[in-house]
């Protein structure tokens, strides 16, 4: 039987996000939108959909003059990943 896929997971951006975030303590947002290849304001979209899930957290500071955006995955978002990553290896069993 599979496994139903978390939607909020399954959209592509997102799903990179989440990939990228699980094996880093923190990445700000210029690293996120070069990795990803998305562009700024589908990037901001999709990290405010992961923040209000509380799959990770946003911190808004500043480096300096210039504003910087950081992420980090929580420990719900680490766990919905893995339930995830879960889900997808019950399609191949």
């Amino acid at each position: 039987m599979f496994k139903e896929l978390d939607p909020l997971l399954h959209s592509q951006l997102r799903l990179a996000v989440m990939s990228l975030l699980i094996s880093l303590e923190e990445a700000d947002f210029v690293y996120l939108r070069e990795k990803s290849g998305a562009t700024a304001g589908n990037l901001s979209v999709q990290l405010e959909k992961l923040a209000q899930a509380q799959y990770i957290e946003v911190d808004k500071g500043y480096s300096g003059k210039r504003p910087r955006t950081t992420c980090r995955i929580t420990p719900a978002g680490r766990a919905a990943f893995e339930v995830y990553v879960d889900a997808l290896r019950s399609y191949t069993e």
